[in-house]
């Protein structure tokens, strides 16, 4: 095995020849590296040891040109150049991030353009990574702003007791969720039927205000006609909504929670914030299991969430809003399609 090949030290020669080729001939960090074969962050770190010296120029002005004068002045001080400490505000960097066209690189420039002597690229990633771990350990998927809409049936159901027979059935809860900015919707209804699937549906666009590239839903019999793995086809009705809106309904593969995970997570929330607090209520109409849960939906998304210290309805404001689509002037009408016989006469 080959020995391990030992830096070579640095002269002032090859510092003279990094100023020269900086400011003389316009080489970048990246291309004097390879011409003399050092590192990029050794080639800027010298030029960041001429800025401070105020020798970042060619020709070296006269009296400070000679060895023992450009040494001395770059070398003042041992130990690794002092840098701009400050983080950047990474809850915003995940925010921006969702706008479309946003990349790492752009918001790595803008943050070393407000802080020059900051971190470098890599550092500026592998910190954002560890927030997004921090934020949720499980993998994310960064949905832009307007992409797409999840949507789910929570597991539970809250009691509506008839008032007139006192027969008690069992309200189904309709969640949908925005995936950049995680903005909520939850209606109920006493069916997950196509009719009423339709109707949520149609309820949580105009919530929303607007629609969509992409309707994520899981693998329900009102929604999908055959959950096939790879190739799923929906049923008619549910087809002829999405044209109406020009929208894609993509269902998910079955029994895999992960590609609908943010309404996964909405859902639990949903239960928790406030099926939950109606869990003691006693509701005689769906009307009024509604009304109670627009409140507390409300609150809900107005509601700081932890880890980000914004709340949904403020990321749907600044990010979302503006990305999603028109409505059509009027909203799809249900039908249903059913195969006819007809009867020779």
């Amino acid at each position: 095995m080959p020995g391990r090949t030992q830096a070579r030290r640095m002269t002032v020669q090859d510092i003279r020849t990094i100023l020269r080729l900086t400011h003389e001939q316009g080489l970048s960090v990246r291309e004097i590296g390879l011409r003399l074969k050092l590192s990029k962050t050794t080639v800027a770190t010298y030029l960041l040891r001429a800025r401070e010296a105020r020798l970042d120029c060619w020709p070296l002005p006269p009296g400070r040109d000679d060895d023992a004068t450009l040494e001395a002045a770059l070398f003042q001080r041992m130990g690794r150049p002092p840098q701009d400490l400050q983080e950047p505000d990474w809850a915003r960097v995940a925010t921006e991030l969702k706008r479309k066209g946003v990349t790492l690189v752009l918001l790595w420039q803008e943050y070393r353009a407000a802080h020059p002597e900051g971190y470098g690229y890599t550092w500026f990633c592998e910190q954002f990574r560890a927030f997004e771990n921090r934020t949720s350990p499980s993998f994310r998927n960064r949905h832009g702003a307007g992409a797409v809409m999840q949507t789910d049936y929570a597991g539970h159901t809250i009691p509506i007791t008839d008032p007139a027979t006192g027969a008690v059935r069992q309200a189904q809860i309709f969640v949908t969720v925005l995936g950049a900015s995680s903005y909520t919707f939850a209606w109920a209804s006493l069916t997950q039927t196509l009719p009423d699937w339709i109707e949520a549906q149609v309820r949580a666009l105009k919530f929303f205000g607007g629609l969509t590239k992409a309707i994520v839903c899981d693998n329900l019999k009102a929604a999908v006609a055959k959950p096939l793995w790879f190739e799923p086809s929906i049923t008619k009705t549910f087809s002829d909504m999405a044209a109406h809106y020009d929208t894609t309904v993509l269902p998910t593969r079955p029994r895999r929670p992960r590609d609908k995970g943010k309404v996964e997570g909405a859902v639990l929330i949903v239960e928790r914030w406030i099926l939950a607090r109606l869990r003691n209520m006693q509701f005689f109409s769906v009307e009024a299991l509604n009304a109670a849960i627009a409140e507390l939906l409300a609150d809900l998304n107005d509601r700081p969430m932890r880890r980000i210290g914004r709340s949904r309805r403020d990321l749907f404001d600044e990010i979302e809003r503006p990305a999603l689509r028109e409505l059509p002037p009027e909203p799809f009408e249900y039908a249903e399609w059913k195969q006819a016989k007809v009867h020779p006469d």
